[in-house]
């Protein structure tokens, strides 16, 4: 396995890398200019998520909000209205105080260990905005280039663990030395998502083949080494309708591991030792598999300061979450009209009613 140093001349695939990426790289919205914060935005929702989706995403998001002034300057209900669909809701809380944190400096932090201190910004995606906005010297690591510095030292790293990536992490530093980080970064990472796929790799089409040791010793398809899958856990939820007068109740969730700290509609959850047999719709979460089953309202008391009332109109701006999203959809087909009438009945006795 090789360690911080990877004792192999890599010049000659720098070169024949860059002038690859020089010729092949997509035409990306993100790659229209060097604007740190159209970077940072990119790059924040590629995490867990493939470029195609990202796109249409992307553009809708700098269309609203085309400056980091005027992402700063937002309520944090409408940049998560705006987020809703790439999952993940902690990103784009991170980046609403992050940008009010950057709006306050005079200029936007060109080097990953000042970026490094604002919400949201960890070792990928403050290297990612220092080298591409600024050209620090720096590797990004990604799991495309995981996968890519994997296969060319033939590499059978335990990624996942913090001792390899700070291996990893020093091996891509050396692939920007002595070249644009921006390009060397990019192509790295476009090498890894059009060549150098997890499955059936192009490695005829690849420019650094020759340098590659797994190509040479056929160890492509073995390597990266997958990592260990996380054990799934089973989770009944059984959210509950509360709306009155256009107005829907929510609760902080401050106990269920999905979701932490986010408002989700109140009711109860228990994790299980396997899938249940009847509920009203699946939704996963990372290696959450939860089973809903939707209820209308009931009477009980819920502390003031973990609820609030949002009107059903602004109810993704609060609560973007498809898993609830599901809820009112699900509801509304199977009994139109009901949850209103029942709401009425227990108008009187709903917790801090509006």
């Amino acid at each position: 396995m090789l360690t911080l140093k990877s004792k192999m001349d890599i010049k000659p695939a720098q070169k024949n890398l860059v002038e690859w990426y020089a010729e092949n790289h997509r035409a990306l919205p993100w790659r229209q200019n060097r604007d740190p914060y159209r970077i940072w935005i990119s790059e924040t929702m590629l995490q867990q998520t493939t470029t195609t989706a990202v796109i249409p995403f992307f553009e809708r998001f700098v269309e609203r909000f085309p400056t980091l002034k005027s992402l700063a300057s937002a309520p944090v209900e409408h940049v998560l209205e705006a987020w809703a669909g790439l999952g993940y809701y902690s990103r784009a809380r991170n980046l609403h105080k992050a940008a009010i944190a950057l709006d306050a400096l005079k200029e936007f932090p060109c080097r990953h260990d000042q970026l490094a201190d604002f919400p949201g910004f960890g070792p990928y995606t403050s290297r990612s905005v220092s080298s591409l906005a600024f050209d620090e010297p720096v590797g990004v690591v990604d799991g495309n280039v995981i996968r890519v510095l994997a296969r060319f030292y033939a590499a059978d790293w335990d990624w996942w663990q913090s001792k390899a990536r700070a291996g990893i992490q020093a091996l891509a530093d050396e692939w920007v030395q002595g070249v644009s980080s921006y390009e060397m970064n990019q192509a790295l990472m476009e090498l890894g998502r059009t060549i150098c796929m997890p499955k059936s790799p192009h490695c005829l089409l690849c420019p650094v083949r020759k340098s590659c040791k797994s190509f040479g010793t056929g160890l492509v398809a073995r390597l990266p080494k997958p990592k260990p899958k996380r054990a799934r856990e089973f989770w009944i939820w059984e959210p509950r309708l509360e709306i009155v007068k256009g107005r829907v109740l929510l609760e902080k969730n401050t106990t269920v591991p999905f979701l932490r700290d986010q408002w989700l509609l109140p009711g109860t959850a228990r994790r299980v030792n396997s899938k249940p047999k009847t509920f009203d719709y699946k939704h996963t979460i990372t290696h959450h598999d939860i089973f809903v089953t939707v209820k209308g309202p009931e009477s009980q008391h819920i502390a003031a300061n973990q609820i609030q009332w949002v009107q059903l109109q602004e109810i993704r701006q609060y609560v973007p979450a498809s898993l609830v999203q599901k809820a009112f959809a699900h509801h509304a087909a199977a009994q139109p009209g009901d949850v209103q009438k029942r709401a009425k009945k227990l108008r009187a006795r709903s917790p801090a009613h509006p």
